[in-house]
C-alpha cells in the first residue's frame, strides 16, 4: 500500500469535493472583486483627468478648491505644478495599472505589457514626485499628521516603482510581480481615499471629520488609505505557501463578496453624482 501524500492525509476523499468547491468559491469571488476594483478605479482615473487635469489645461485652477479647499492658491507656482503633475500622472496610473494585471495580455502580448509597464512606472514616479513637491512647497490642509502620512505614501510609491522596474530589467520576474502588486496597491490608494470618505459620510455623517481635515478620522485616514492595501497584498503574495481549510476559503469568499457589494454601491453613487458628470462634461468639450 503506497503512502498517502500530505495533501491526501489533510483532505480525505470524502472532503475532496468540498475542497474544490471552496477553492473555486474564493477564486471566483476574487475575480469579481478585482474586476470591480478595475472598473471603479478606472472610472475614478478618468474623473481625475476630466476634473483636475482638465482644469489645469484650461487654466481654471480655482475649480480644484470646490472639492479640496485650499488646494490652489494664486502665486504658488511650484506647489501648483507639483499637484497638477500628481493629478495628471495619477489618473494615468489608475487607468494603466489594471491593464497590467491581466494575465492573458502578459502572456500573449509581452511587448505591449512591457511598454505599458514602462509608462506605468514613469507615471507612478511622476505622481509620487508631484505630490512630494506639493507637500514640501505648501503642505497639506491637514497639517503635520497628513504631511507625514502623505509623504510616506509618496516615498513608498517611489520605492515600489523603482523596484518594479529594477527586478523586471534584471529578469527576476517573481520579485518583479511582487513589487508590481505593491505598486498597484499604492496606486489605487487615492481611489480608496475617496471611497472610504464616501462610506464614512454615509454611515456616520462625517463623525470625526473637520473641514480642515484635522479630526480623529482624518488623522487615521492619512495612513489608512494605503497601509491596509499593502498588508492585503503581502498576504496575497505569500498565499501560495499556505493551504487554507475549506471553511476558511468559504469564509474568505464571503468577505470578498461583502467587500465587492460595498464597492459596487459606492461606485454607483460616486459615478452618478460626481465622477460621471465630470467625465461627460469633459468628453462633451469641443
Amino acid at each position: 500500500m503506497s503512502k498517502l501524500t500530505l495533501e491526501q492525509r489533510n483532505f480525505p476523499a470524502t472532503k475532496q469535493p468540498l475542497k474544490k468547491w471552496s477553492a473555486a468559491a474564493i477564486h471566483l469571488s476574487g475575480i469579481i472583486l478585482v474586476s470591480t476594483v478595475w472598473i471603479s478605479a478606472g472610472l475614478f482615473g478618468l474623473y481625475i483627468l476630466a476634473f483636475y487635469a482638465a482644469a489645469l489645461y484650461g487654466e481654471n485652477l480655482d475649480k480644484w478648491n470646490t472639492v479640496l479647499p485650499g488646494l490652489y492658491a494664486p502665486g504658488s507656482g511650484t506647489a501648483t505644478t507639483g499637484i497638477g503633475l500628481h493629478f495628471a500622472a495619477g489618473g494615468i496610473i489608475l487607468l494603466l495599472g489594471s491593464i497590467q494585471l491581466i494575465g492573458s495580455l502578459r502572456n500573449r502580448f509581452p511587448a505591449i505589457h512591457r511598454w505599458i509597464g514602462r509608462m506605468y512606472v514613469v507615471a507612478s514616479l511622476l505622481t509620487a514626485a508631484g505630490g512630494l513637491v506639493f507637500i514640501v512647497a505648501k503642505g497639506t490642509i491637514g497639517g503635520t499628521v497628513m504631511d507625514i502620512g502623505f509623504s510616506l505614501y509618496g516615498l513608498l510609491m517611489l520605492v515600489s516603482a523603482v523596484e518594479t522596474y529594477r527586478h523586471a530589467a534584471a529578469g527576476r520576474m517573481e520579485k518583479h510581480r511582487a513589487w508590481a502588486l505593491r505598486l498597484y496597491a499604492l496606486a489605487i490608494g487615492s481611489w480608496l481615499y475617496r471611497m472610504d470618505y464616501g462610506f464614512w459620510y454615509f454611515l456616520t455623517h462625517n463623525m470625526g471629520h473637520t473641514p480642515q481635515f484635522t479630526g480623529p478620522f482624518d488623522r487615521v485616514m492619512a495612513f489608512f488609505f494605503y497601509i491596509p492595501n499593502l498588508l492585503v497584498v503581502e498576504v496575497f503574495i505569500r498565499a501560495k505557501q499556505y493551504k487554507a481549510s475549506p471553511f476558511l476559503n468559504f469564509f474568505s469568499a464571503f468577505l470578498l463578496l461583502f467587500m465587492t457589494t460595498f464597492l459596487l454601491i459606492g461606485t454607483y453613487f460616486f459615478t452618478k453624482f460626481y465622477w460621471g458628470p465630470a467625465i461627460l462634461e469633459w468628453v462633451a468639450l469641443p
